[in-house]
This record gives structure tokens, sequence and C-alpha cells, in this order.
């Protein structure tokens, strides 16, 4: 038998926001992961989350659903479903949903323990 344990959706870490929520899949504080952190972000149609950086960990991020536009320090690029990014560690960054739907996105971190520094 595997030690292989599966995420369920009741195991996950909901963050809830004015803008949106943070659904935590795998990490260090959910226990499940030693290396990395994978989550997925909903962003409402017309808000952004808070633009940041995190100063441990790259990020990669893939669009599920909606129109999004993600800055990356001063740069801009627009992305739609099956679109991905990679975010070196540091950058400072955000998504603003410029659809009319929710988007989503999968976030995936190269550390179990994220940390997140505002702009």
């Amino acid at each position: 038998m595997s030690d292989v344990v599966p995420a369920r959706p009741a195991d996950n870490e909901v963050e809830d926001h004015d803008w949106g929520r943070l659904v935590w899949m795998v990490s260090g504080r959910l226990g499940n992961s030693t290396e990395m952190t994978v989550g997925r972000c909903y962003i409402r149609p017309g808000r952004q989350n808070p633009r940041h950086h995190h100063p441990n960990c790259d990020e990669v991020l893939h669009v599920l659903q909606g129109t999004i536009e993600h800055s990356v320090d001063d740069d801009r690029v627009r992305m739609t479903a099956g679109d991905t990014i990679s975010i070196p560690r540091g950058a400072v960054h955000n998504a603003r949903n410029i659809g009319t739907a929710e988007a989503i996105f999968v976030i995936a971190f190269s550390s179990a323990d994220r940390q997140v520094v505002p702009e």
C-alpha cells in the first residue's frame, strides 16, 4: 500500500477576501507537503488581489477560467484560459480580473511555507 494520500476538498483551507478567495490544497501548514504550496485563486469581475511578492519562493500561475491582466514588476500581460506564467522570487505582482466572469487559476509555489510581503 502506498503512503500517498490525496488532498480532498474537505481538507482544503479557504481564505475569503473582498476581491475573491484563495483555496489551499497542498502546503506545509496543511501537513501534506514539505516542498510545495498549491492552491486555486478566484477573483471576482473587476477586482484584483493586492500587489505583493514572495521572498522565499517562485510562483507558477495557470489560468483555468476567465481573463486576467497580470502585472509583474513594471510589465503587464493579458492571460486567458490555458495560459501559464512563471513569476520569479521577489517580483512584485498581482492579478486583475478584466473579464465579466469569475477568474479562476491554479497557483503553485516552490516552498511548502509560502511567504507573502505586501507592496
